[in-house]
């Protein structure tokens, strides 16, 4: 059986093009069609097609595409193939061959149903005065669609459940990969001279946060950790909210250190060197806490979101309610009881080859 990959749009960086990646090395026959293509270098040549929004304006404003993207999703060009995997956010799972000539078998890999249009609060791009008037009917065609699926994986049991409720689907729960063995092997001997004096000049005892600097990230709660427990902070990564927590860290009791961009190796190195990675977000699933863990480093999150399905409480760290003195105290108490082996041992369990297995497993056999 021949099969197609569909996706929403490539980027250079991002989890969702990493998942692409790994279903396009499992299934190297597979051609990918995506909107546009950003990063013309991960595939081979000729691997990817594009559709007419690449060639226009459009492709450098998503929320500006948005109203005429469930229409361009319906008149795709591509070799005929047995089955599609739409790898869909927004509306990739809306995807369809006119000229085909029977019906492909659709599995929808599912990282969350439009936040555009179901969960704008979510998703302030969501708020664009043309995607609000236009919701109902992106809505209503959103639903409508959903149903030409065969099949449909969620990447957590919070996603499983935003599909029922906005579609009407069940799903099965298959989760993102992430690539433990970058966590587990290595050492701080690989740094280069630079990434290993920014390390050596870091305080003892810290606790990390680390994503891109951006509101709904919440690393202001990392301070205020810090702040809680006296522990010092490091904040590593960048972004448009950098000038706001590097304000917030200013009139903060907490001591603060900033890491901008950390190379992978670097960023490897802080997970084992801290004493917790700290996790403030609601994510739908959330990639960092399980490298933390993969390196043997506890987790400190909300008990809320993916995260719940991933940290085990009081055994590869601690939920926490809120960030209060008293939270915030007895997390860090709980999260340093737990053995660097267990936290290694649960975040295999979200490996790649896992996620591959269990993919090999939903899909048709080839």
């Amino acid at each position: 059986m021949t099969g197609i990959i569909v996706h929403e749009w490539l980027e250079p960086h991002g989890g969702a093009e990493y998942v692409v990646e790994q279903l396009a090395a499992e299934y190297s026959q597979a051609r990918i069609v995506c909107l546009w293509d950003d990063a013309p270098t991960r595939f081979a040549p000729g691997r990817v097609i594009e559709t007419w929004l690449a060639r226009t304006p459009l492709r450098r404003s998503k929320a500006l595409s948005v109203p005429i993207m469930p229409f361009v999703w319906r008149r795709l060009k591509a070799p005929e193939a047995d089955w599609m995997l739409c790898s869909s956010h927004l509306f990739a799972h809306h995807a369809r061959f006119p000229r085909w000539k029977r019906t492909p078998q659709k599995f929808v890999y599912t990282y969350t149903p439009a936040r555009y249009i179901w969960y704008p609060e979510l998703d302030q791009r969501g708020n664009n005065p043309i995607v609000r008037l236009i919701t109902p009917l992106l809505r209503r065609i959103d639903r409508a669609r959903a149903r030409e699926a065969t099949s449909y994986a969620a990447i957590s049991n919070v996603i499983a459940e935003r599909i029922r409720e906005c579609w009407g689907r069940e799903s099965v729960v298959i989760y993102p990969p992430v690539d433990v063995t970058v966590f587990t092997s290595g050492s701080a001997a690989d740094l280069t001279p630079e990434d290993a004096a920014i390390l050596a000049s870091l305080p003892d005892g810290f606790v990390l946060g680390a994503s891109r600097f951006i509101p709904y990230k919440r690393l202001e709660d990392v301070i205020e950790f810090g702040r809680h427990t006296g522990a010092p902070v490091v904040l590593a990564g960048d972004g448009p909210h950098r000038e706001e927590l590097v304000r917030v860290a200013a009139a903060s009791e907490a001591e603060v250190t900033f890491i901008p961009r950390p190379s992978q190796p670097l960023l490897r190195e802080m997970y084992r060197r801290a004493r917790v990675f700290v996790f403030p977000p609601v994510e739908d699933f959330g990639i960092m806490p399980v490298e933390a863990m993969a390196t043997g480093t506890p987790v400190v999150a909300r008990n809320v979101g993916g995260a719940t399905e991933t940290v085990v409480d009081g055994k590869t760290g601690a939920l926490l309610a809120d960030f209060s003195a008293e939270s915030c105290r007895d997390a860090l108490r709980r999260a340093e009881q737990a053995r660097p082996e267990d936290c290694v041992a649960r975040a295999w369990e979200f490996d790649r080859s896992v996620f591959l297995k269990n993919i090999r497993a939903w899909l048709p056999k080839t």
